[in-house]
């Protein structure tokens, strides 16, 4: 059995959550990022996107 390799996405904390709406904390932890330049490889589906959306200003999209 072949397994499909399943693509991901890269993302980086650039920016910290200090200040922000707790939502957007929340988010981040979602994420697996919860200290700035910490790094996380995620499985690229529409949930994953749509929290990549709402904190597009805190993180940084490597891939």
């Amino acid at each position: 059995m072949s397994e499909t390799v399943k693509p991901t996405v890269t993302v980086k904390q650039t920016g910290s959550p200090i200040g922000r709406k707790p939502g957007q904390r929340e988010t981040l932890i979602g994420l697996g990022l919860n200290k700035m330049n910490r790094v996380r490889t995620l499985e690229d589906t529409p949930s994953v996107r749509g929290m990549i959306k709402k904190v597009a200003h805190l993180i940084k999209v490597e891939s």
